[in-house]
């Protein structure tokens, strides 16, 4: 990515506003049209959002889009589309056994709304607050019980099964860490009470020494930064066997989403550890080897991120992917949606950018230089991701953000143009971090509260 140090937080004020007001278009479309009886808005075909059955980790994207529009513009439409679904249809998310995607669908969702009352932005009795706290505790512990444990720790394990760690879930751990927050524990055979944020912290650990590559001789393929989707382990003993992968090309190539998710998850975790009591979790590691262990990981991952994407910071799939190489010199020119042979995806750009903005914030104090770099990074990225070719701005389609990528390997995504790569769709994934980045920007640029997950607990 080339960085421009004359792009500011200022030039985004328009494109802002234009972003916010096509974004309420496109959640009203979605609200008309889709019929959530048949699963969850998942990605976009010809511009029309449909489902995918293979989890319904999207629908709290959904209906957490309309309360984060709310949040941003002050009309109550959205409010209201965002509480009455929220209400109406995530009950069933909060006790889904059988994933690992509770941070994404419940935190987005009920979290959002209990953040907004803490914040004074809504009004809320004190039974609706009462509802969106037990709601959020519930999630976590309910996430928390899909563990296998290793030596010196254990993790969240995906929906592949017990053997299988995925680096996106180090960003759905803010389940475990808002009911903790919120007083609450898991209780398991005999009443014994497991914390919550004593899994987190061990997943997270598990994450950044499995999942996350520092260049010290693991494999033939350990560059520092790049990232694994997968980790297998033998359930027997808890042993480490391999990296692999589901939606990247290989475990031994980088999927960018998952490095995004890695970068986004880190960076929200720095952030919030002065709120936690280190003696909540000092029996796994002290709070001055936790931030050291996570802030090499957030740089690694940062700079990797910077020096495998193309100058306008939007990254192809892969950094593997098996054509890229007859692109040529693609890293020293902008990202091309329209190829002939790979696809970019821009909701790895969406979930990245808060994260580099996050970590170069957190970094101000220690780091200057690196933090004020990563914060430009990520504000400039959101520039590249509000305007064409990556904003939508047609009135028939759905989507917000558009040349996202969902399941290259299965093939999934839908390809319009014969001779090209897939290309002109969106995520519901891209299209919600996409408003969550914006809404983050918009707060910093107005001086207005830190947009903080953990907002939805009291201080």
């Amino acid at each position: 990515m080339k960085l421009d140090s004359t792009y500011s937080i200022d030039d985004l004020k328009k494109p802002l506003e234009r972003f916010w007001a096509l974004s309420g278009e496109k959640i009203r479309m979605i609200e008309q049209s889709f019929d959530t009886q048949k699963g969850a808005p998942v990605f976009t075909e010809k511009g029309i959002y449909v489902t995918r059955g293979w989890t319904e980790w999207t629908q709290g994207f959904q209906f957490g889009s309309a309360v984060l529009q709310f949040d941003a513009t002050g009309e109550t439409e959205f409010l209201e589309i965002g509480r009455r679904n929220t209400v109406g249809k995530m009950a069933p998310h909060l006790t889904h056994i059988g994933v690992h995607d509770h941070g994404f669908n419940n935190v987005s969702t009920y979290g959002n709304l209990l953040r907004l009352i803490n914040e004074g932005k809504i009004e809320g009795s004190d039974w609706e607050r009462e509802f969106y706290k037990l709601a959020l505790k519930v999630t976590g512990a309910v996430q928390a019980t899909r563990w296998t444990s290793i030596p010196g720790g254990g993790f969240i394990y995906s929906f592949n099964g017990p053997h299988s760690l995925f680096v996106d879930t180090i960003r759905s751990c803010r389940a475990l860490v808002v009911s903790h927050q919120l007083g609450h524990v898991l209780q398991g055979e005999n009443d014994k009470r497991i914390s919550l944020i004593q899994r987190a912290i061990q997943h997270i650990l598990s994450t950044v020494r499995y999942s996350i590559f520092y260049g010290k001789g693991r494999d033939s393929y350990d560059i520092p930064g790049r990232t694994a989707h997968e980790i297998i382990f033998n359930t027997n003993d808890g042993a480490y066997r391999c990296p692999n992968s589901q939606q990247g090309y290989t475990g031994f190539s980088t999927w960018t989403r998952g490095l995004a998710w890695a970068i986004c998850g880190l960076g929200e975790t720095l952030e919030i550890l002065d709120q936690i009591p280190e003696g909540d979790y000092a029996d796994i590691i002290s709070k001055a080897d936790l931030i050291k262990e996570l802030s090499e990981a957030a740089i690694a991952t940062s700079e990797f991120y910077l020096a495998n994407t193309p100058t306008d910071g939007i990254p192809y799939w892969d950094t593997g992917a098996p054509n890229l190489h007859k692109l040529g010199d693609y890293l020293a020119r902008p990202s091309d949606p329209y190829n002939e042979y790979e696809p970019v995806d821009s909701s790895a750009a969406c979930i990245t950018a808060q994260g580099l903005i996050r970590i170069g914030n957190w970094l101000s104090q220690s780091d200057p230089d690196r933090g004020q770099k990563y914060r430009r990074a990520g504000i400039q990225l959101a520039g590249a991701l509000f305007s064409e070719p990556y904003l939508s701005t047609a009135s028939d389609h759905q989507g917000l953000i558009l040349h996202s990528i969902y399941h290259q390997p299965n093939g999934w995504d839908y390809v319009p143009q014969q001779g090209k790569v897939a290309h002109g769709e969106s995520s519901m994934w891209g299209d919600y971090h996409a408003r969550e980045l914006a809404l983050l920007l918009q707060r910093i640029a107005n001086d207005e509260p830190y947009y903080s997950f953990l907002n939805c607990v009291p201080a």
